[in-house]
């Protein structure tokens, strides 16, 4: 138990650009910014008292959450490829039994171990580190988390993240919606080098 504390230590310690090696965005006149989209019903109503970047694990609880534990990392750009210093990142999802950590939505089954709320504000170099769950679906949904990015001088860009591949993705109304955009909107899941989590997925974001 002591060791798998350690390890969580480290892992909110190295939320930085020592605990990412992501490569460099090629250069471009101009990035495609990210699609909008539908802030949905279950943004938190109450902001839970923990709300880090791991949400595998609620302080006070010693077990970790339900459900695939994946490293999920990234930047935050401007149209012109350059990191956004001090953008702050929320993101918010269902547990492995597909509940959110809402008033309304069915709390029967609810995962108490699993966060469903993280917040990350990245440095000079854009990034950002979360430790979540790989999403799954729901009725009615595809597997998806979503994002609230609020960056300076920046429109406040809302928008959802997608497993590529995914069979469900062709019915999901409020992916269909981006168009020819939804690509931007598609993430690879993938095994993870990190001893911390099984899968990993990188997910780029351009506000302006």
């Amino acid at each position: 138990m002591g060791d798998r504390i350690d390890r969580h230590r480290r892992f909110l310690l190295l939320g930085g650009a020592s605990a990412l090696a992501l490569g460099a965005v090629p250069a471009r006149a101009a990035l495609d910014p990210t699609p909008r989209q539908t802030r949905g019903p279950f943004y938190p109503d109450k902001l839970p008292l923990d709300s880090d970047n791991d949400l595998v694990r609620v302080d006070g609880r010693a077990a970790l959450a339900a459900g695939v534990i994946t490293d999920l990392t990234g930047r935050v750009l401007d149209p012109s490829g350059q990191p956004v210093d001090d953008a702050r990142i929320e993101i918010w999802q269902c547990d492995a039994n597909g509940r959110y950590h809402h008033a309304n939505a069915r709390q029967a089954g609810r995962d108490p171990n699993f966060q469903g709320f993280g917040t990350f504000t990245t440095g000079s170099d854009g990034r950002y580190r979360f430790r979540t769950i790989r999403p799954v679906p729901y009725p009615g949904r595809t597997p998806h988390i979503h994002f609230r990015v609020v960056a300076p001088g920046t429109r406040e860009l809302i928008t959802q993240m997608y497993i590529a591949g995914h069979p469900g993705n062709a019915n999901d109304w409020i992916l269909r919606s981006a168009g020819e955009a939804r690509s931007r909107l598609l993430v690879e899941f993938r095994p993870a080098d990190d001893a911390d989590a099984e899968q990993q997925a990188r997910f780029d974001i351009v506000v302006g």
